[in-house]
């Protein structure tokens, strides 16, 4: 159920996507698994977030973060202080944002090598980098999204839905200030995304064709834009 949510949530089909997860965070529950519990309620709030719902977001990871606690796992911990950050930014309220980053550090370091269970391997420094990256953009930080989206692409090779959405969210951060670079590092978030069945890759790329609008008298700018136009409307 929660694989499945993810799913219906990176087609964007957000009504389906939510509904798993409720049903899953039932049967967690049903289950005693208060730590997949955890998991299921930050991804609810990760969900919240991206729909603009940044409310909703914050309290779902507050809900996450204290079953996480008594759970006893650190590195679970910190991801629904992650989620929370996330949900902070949304609102534009960077004190909250900026301590619940310095918290989600803090669990992590305090997680127990080995403790991480198989459902969450895809949470490392990399994963906590694109999180932070996503959470400078919400701010409006330019300079602070590329560093961190910059250090994010350290991700497993495999990862590839993850790696086009970091590309695009690299770019998009240095699309004011240098488009042709933006471009460059666009083409290869384009270039994984035409392989992908993912509507969420494709919202990336939009946001990041919107961001290069006022750079369209560059030649390549004008081409990526038309790629990415082309690629989305088939999407």
């Amino acid at each position: 159920m929660r694989l499945a949510g993810w799913a219906a949530y990176d087609q964007e089909d957000h009504g389906l996507a939510q509904r798993y997860l409720i049903q899953a965070l039932r049967l967690a529950r049903a289950g005693s698994d208060g730590a997949l519990s955890a998991e299921i309620m930050a991804a609810m709030s990760h969900q919240a977030t991206y729909v603009g719902r940044p409310g909703d977001a914050v309290d779902l990871a507050r809900a996450a973060r204290i079953a996480a606690r008594a759970a006893g796992l650190g590195t679970l911990e910190s991801e629904c202080h992650m989620v929370e950050a996330h949900g902070h930014a949304a609102r534009r309220d960077e004190t909250a944002c900026s301590s619940a980053l310095n918290a989600a550090e803090r669990a992590f370091d305090r997680a127990e090598p080995g403790e991480r269970p198989v459902w969450l391997a895809y949470f490392d420094q990399s994963y906590m980098s694109a999180k932070t990256a996503h959470c400078f953009r919400e701010l409006g930080d330019n300079a602070r999204t590329a560093h961190f989206a910059e250090k994010s692409l350290t991700m497993s090779v495999g990862y590839q839905r993850g790696r086009a959405f970091n590309l695009s969210l690299l770019a998009s951060a240095l699309a004011p200030a240098d488009p042709r670079e933006a471009v460059r590092i666009g083409i290869g978030a384009l270039n994984i995304a035409v392989d992908l069945a993912s509507r969420r890759s494709l919202s990336y790329l939009r946001d990041l064709r919107y961001r290069l609008r006022p750079f369209n008298d560059l030649t390549e700018v004008a081409e990526f834009r038309q790629r990415v136009l082309d690629l989305t409307r088939r999407g």
